[in-house]
């Protein structure tokens, strides 16, 4: 069983949560025990949040887009979503969701209508920590994704693909552990369903009327929860999913034999997310030094983690909205039906540079474009939040501890001690002095556009 160590903390709320405050820290490590830790706040259940408006219960109608309705209300859902994560304290789920959003990707922009986009939102919520076979069987039916992968208009006499092949290679299989004909006979079980207002309903004349289909080499009578059961009796279902769970909070490149005997946990609990996250978090495989501070934080991690990192209070939420799309990660977008891709893609020469504007922007109060953006940071009060704020190497050496994970190079601590005293000694230094505000500011600049800043 791993300690509870000031390192592995970090270590863990970096991976699990969308940044953290150093009073957040402080409150992990009151637990005592990396168990007492996970079980009581990580991956404790949580009370489903208010929706964002009443308008999450509104038929979706034509009437909705043209007026423009639509657009508000998913920039409304989103704000929402933001909020949640900003106030996630030491809970989980909201990674979760995200990571359920990501691996069932489905678009905005084919999907339309945000109240279908808010009811599979709270589904991912419902699973965060619970069943995945069973999040599988309702997913099957859920709205959204019978519109964006094209079930709503699927027969049985005609079955669309679409989700079927999906399902199998994106959201419980991997290429190669199906076949073409296991793809074909299983559109035909998943026809039949089509969206009515807020909910889907099954039309049995929209269906297959075979009585048996062969699927995986099994014949029987198949519905869609009988055709899930029989995915999830593949050995291939258990190693993919927790495959995709290693390289999301473990490392990009999986340890096959960690990932196997994560595979022997999910199935042994009967496809139960909580025990195995519980697995991971608790092993001594998860703090090795070598996957510390080595994933890069993708847009999400880097903004929420930048305001709870700084003790920002009230966050400008259309800042993150806007500032997400030029990051390449607008919630709710996806880019296409395998989601975003993760690690090195985060990184170009163009959203490097938004990285360091945003970040820029909560010490400045301004967006690279002039926008102003509001809960700009109180760099004094920030500063003096530090034991060592009035002694200029050990604050800078602190507020670099509380921001980065990654080692520092001992030229560029000193590069950013001499970034904060500015030509003047360190005996000199005092946040009381004139323009100690403005070289606390530089010094955070410094920090958050470094390479190192990136990872968590």
């Amino acid at each position: 069983m791993p300690i509870l160590s000031v390192p592995n903390a970090k270590h863990l709320l970096a991976r699990t949560l969308f940044g953290f405050s150093k009073e957040q820290l402080q409150q992990a490590m009151g637990y005592g025990t990396m168990e007492d830790l996970v079980d009581k706040a990580l991956l404790a259940d949580v009370k489903t949040p208010a929706a964002p408006n009443t308008w999450v219960n509104t038929t979706p109608t034509q009437v909705q887009q043209d007026s423009g309705d639509t657009a508000k209300w998913y920039r409304e859902l989103t704000y929402w979503w933001y909020n949640r994560m900003f106030s996630e304290g030491l809970s989980m789920q909201e990674k979760m969701v995200l990571f359920l959003h990501n691996h069932f990707s489905c678009e905005r922009d084919k999907v339309n209508y945000p109240q279908y986009m808010y009811q599979q939102n709270q589904l991912f919520r419902k699973f965060a920590f619970g069943n995945f076979k069973q999040l599988v069987k309702e997913i099957s039916s859920d709205p959204t994704m019978l519109i964006y992968l094209d079930g709503n208009n699927s027969r049985g006499t005609g079955p669309n693909e679409n989700y079927g092949r999906e399902l199998m290679e994106l959201f419980t299989l991997g290429i190669g552990n199906y076949t073409e004909n296991d793809i074909k006979q299983a559109a035909k079980v998943l026809s039949g369903w089509q969206v009515k207002g807020l909910t889907a309903v099954f039309d049995p004349n929209r269906w297959h009327k075979e009585a048996n289909l062969t699927i995986f080499g099994k014949t029987a009578a198949f519905k869609v929860d009988t055709l899930v059961d029989l995915i999830f009796e593949q050995k291939a279902c258990a190693e993919f999913i927790c495959r995709k769970l290693y390289k999301a909070f473990i490392y990009y490149k999986p340890d096959e034999a960690f990932v196997s005997q994560m595979a022997t946990v999910f199935r042994s609990n009967n496809f139960e997310m909580k025990p195995l996250l519980r697995f991971i978090f608790l092993s001594d495989h998860f703090y090795q030094i070598s996957f510390q501070a080595t994933r890069i934080k993708d847009p999400q991690e880097l903004m929420v983690g930048s305001l709870k990192a700084l003790q920002i209070k009230v966050p400008d939420i259309v800042n993150l909205y806007d500032m997400a799309k030029l990051m390449q990660m607008q919630l709710l977008q996806p880019p296409d039906v395998a989601g975003w891709p993760g690690q090195r893609d985060w990184i170009s020469s163009t959203t490097y540079s938004y990285r360091g504007g945003f970040t820029d922007s909560l010490l400045t109060g301004k967006r690279f474009n002039g926008t102003t953006v509001t809960g700009k940071l109180d760099v004094l009060a920030y500063a003096r939040s530090f034991p060592n704020s009035e002694k200029a190497a050990l604050f800078v050496n602190d507020v670099i501890d509380s921001l980065v994970s990654f080692p520092i190079l001992e030229s560029k601590r000193q590069f950013l001690l001499n970034t904060l005293l500015d030509g003047t000694i360190a005996a000199n230094w005092s946040t009381y002095t004139p323009q100690a505000d403005a070289r606390i500011v530089r010094l955070l600049k410094a920090i958050m556009r470094l390479p190192e800043y990136q990872l968590n």
